[in-house]
């Protein structure tokens, strides 16, 4: 379908990249030949470990830190990605936060915080990586989204919310691009063997037992799973997909039922990928 290496020359911004989806995107665009700029948000040694498994891929790397909650900060990478790189030409929108709660309990400030990293950081980033990619005449643009923007999970409201705007954000970037030579397509993984599961208070044989027998393909998807679709996203096979979410789920998303599952669970079932 393409050949290996096939992203040489090409950049790739990921943002949430030092550890489970985005580290497993970040890794598979090098594998594909891209270099790899691998945003994170706190631990500085998590994505420096990326950073060096990029490089023993035989591509280059670098890792750059930034708060997407805040825009100052957010600019003040785009501003070093500009001023050393001069721009990308594949942007992942990997990175997303948000705290579980009923819809009525949230305040104001979780609306922002949760629509500031999940939803108004890609429009931010993408208006000041767009020039350079209409230059070139060729970009990718990838959010990272999740089924709780089209299903209603419990205490998952407020990330909800902020993925379904993640959902149209993609619709309106694609008309708006695709003319440019830019695609934009998002992606949205179900049920993601990640770190996360250390984080879910309930026995994880038995929560996995639970989740396969609920998977049609039998299997869970893997972090490698999510990198190469975003790969093929970025490759000529895609160059007609435009405004598409594509579900990488194995099935789940069709019968889901997720009875007996705890809500902290749930929210993993639903692709959350919080950096």
């Amino acid at each position: 379908m393409f050949s290996p290496q096939f992203l040489h020359g090409k950049l790739a911004l990921v943002t949430g990249a030092s550890r489970g989806i985005g580290r497993g995107i970040a890794l598979a665009l090098a594998e594909a030949g891209a270099d790899v700029i691998v945003h994170y948000a706190r631990k500085t040694s998590l994505a420096q470990e990326v950073v060096a498994e990029i490089e023993r891929l035989g591509r280059r790397a670098w890792a750059l830190r930034a708060n997407l909650a805040d825009p100052e900060k957010t600019n003040a990478m785009l501003d070093e990605v500009e001023r050393t790189w001069g721009g990308c030409d594949i942007f992942v929108a990997n990175a997303a936060s948000g705290g579980f709660r009923p819809i009525l309990a949230t305040e104001d400030k979780h609306w922002d915080w949760t629509m500031e990293v999940n939803a108004r950081s890609i429009l931010r980033c993408v208006r000041r990586l767009t020039p350079w990619m209409e230059r070139r005449g060729w970009g990718r643009i990838i959010p990272i989204t999740s089924i709780g923007g089209q299903r209603v999970l419990p205490n998952y409201g407020i990330v909800g919310l902020s993925k379904a705007v993640v959902d149209a954000l993609t619709r309106y970037l694609a008309v708006e691009l695709a003319p440019k030579g830019i695609r934009v397509n998002a992606v949205s993984p179900g049920v993601v063997e990640t770190d996360v599961l250390n984080q879910i208070g309930k026995d994880v044989p038995s929560l996995l037992e639970h989740l396969l027998q609920r998977t049609p393909a039998r299997r869970l998807v893997t972090p490698r799973h999510v990198g190469q679709v975003v790969v093929f996203l970025c490759s000529e096979a895609a160059d007609l997909i435009v405004g598409q979410v594509l579900q990488v789920d194995g099935g789940y998303g069709l019968v889901m039922d997720d009875g007996g599952v705890s809500d902290q669970a749930r929210a993993w079932l639903a692709g959350d990928s919080s950096p």
